[in-house]
């Protein structure tokens, strides 16, 4: 398999854009980049740092500055915030540029996911499952304008929610070349 532009992994916290993200890379043989961790490495400081000490729209600015950074590098799979793809130019770059792919998973799906961490600062609520659901119902459109769609399954193992991101992506020829059939 040979990919030709960059697979960006998008969805809420929890999806499993990391871990499957580096799962596709792997298989790929293409390198795997996470634009938190960037974020992280280019500030010195952890996200909830950020967030508390300058606030969500100065995260979300370098964290724009990061991915359109990142797309411009070599082919490779990539992993966002989940924030980042709300903002219209983010989405209008990685169409251009790359491939978004939603990796769309349910409220409990998710939850079961997320609600043993304490490094989300967005949860950092009275209800944090109700604050999950809330950003799940505001993030869903935007989500939805992604070039592709992986529906994330309770069942599915890594490698299977992996090989489901790679069957989506063989489905556009002009970013997978030789993927599964």
């Amino acid at each position: 398999m040979k990919l030709h532009k960059t697979v960006v992994l998008v969805g809420m916290m929890g999806a499993g854009k990391t871990a499957v993200g580096r799962t596709v890379a792997q298989m790929l043989g293409v390198p795997f980049l996470d634009s938190d961790e960037e974020i992280v490495t280019a500030a010195q400081m952890s996200i909830p740092e950020i967030f508390e000490r300058f606030g969500e729209p100065f995260f979300r600015a370098r964290e724009a500055e990061v991915i359109a950074r990142l797309m411009r590098a070599r082919p490779c799979v990539l992993s966002i915030g989940g924030g980042a793809f709300l903002r219209p130019d983010t989405r209008a770059l990685i169409s251009e540029q790359g491939v978004s792919v939603w990796l769309k998973a349910d409220l409990d799906l998710l939850w079961a996911r997320v609600r043993h961490k304490s490094t989300r600062p967005l949860l950092r609520t009275a209800n944090p499952r109700a604050t999950l659901a809330q950003l799940l119902d505001e993030r869903t459109p935007h989500y939805a304008e992604a070039d592709l769609v992986a529906e994330a399954d309770a069942a599915y193992a890594l490698h299977d929610m992996a090989r489901e991101v790679l069957r989506v992506l063989a489905t556009r020829p002009d970013v997978l070349e030789g993927g599964p059939s």
